[in-house]
């Protein structure tokens, strides 16, 4: 008589490069206790794929079409979702590994991780357990980010090359407002304009 079914681990996945989305998902899927329900390309597909399956763990990339991975984990974590965030991404920036702690995040590994890393990683972060890659842990509090999440909004948005007239229609504030923003922004970075503010400040980790 055989025991009972062991407890299937289900898990969204979540990776804008189709190869490396089908490589993960084929290596999973041969662990005995690993489900992969969903395998989607953007942020916006990654929180409707947790609402339809409810996974144990979503394991996203960061940078991703229409959400990031961060977004979409502070989203979850706003919501108060069971569902457990592991990222798994090629960017070892401290700002980065900040932004994914505040906004919920159990675990953040390299890409560059042997196979077996990612799995132990994902079956203890589905146990709620932490787990961070080790040359990140000591870095992430080193780098202070300096801005406001109001700075850092206007800050993206005039990184992509908006007028100040559109990134105040967007986050309905003033024109003036978005001004005030945009120059201490850039005088925390010390950069000499807003381009090169983004482009710092993006480098860091911190948009």
């Amino acid at each position: 008589m055989s025991g009972p079914m062991s407890v299937r681990l289900r898990v969204v996945l979540a990776e804008d490069q189709g190869m490396v989305r089908g490589a993960f998902a084929s290596l999973l899927e041969l662990e005995p206790d690993v489900e992969v329900v969903a395998s989607v390309e953007d942020g916006d597909a990654a929180l409707a794929a947790v609402d339809a399956h409810g996974p144990d763990v979503l394991l996203t990339d960061i940078e991703m079409p229409r959400r990031s991975g961060l977004d979409v984990a502070a989203e979850l974590h706003r919501r108060g979702s069971p569902t457990r965030v592991l990222i798994v991404t090629t960017f070892a920036r401290s700002g980065y590994l900040r932004r994914a702690m505040e906004a919920g995040v159990l675990g953040y590994v390299l890409k560059d991780a042997p196979i077996g890393d990612l799995v132990a990683a994902l079956r203890k972060v589905a146990a709620g357990e932490r787990v961070v890659d080790p040359q990140l842990a000591v870095a992430a509090w080193d780098a202070v980010d300096p801005l406001t999440d109001r700075e850092r909004d206007v800050l993206r948005l005039a990184g992509d090359g908006r007028p100040n007239s559109e990134i105040a229609a967007t986050l309905h504030l003033a024109d003036g407002t978005v001004r005030n923003y945009l120059s201490s922004a850039i005088a925390k970075l010390q950069a000499r304009n807003r381009v090169e503010a983004a482009g710092r400040a993006r480098e860091r980790g911190w948009l």
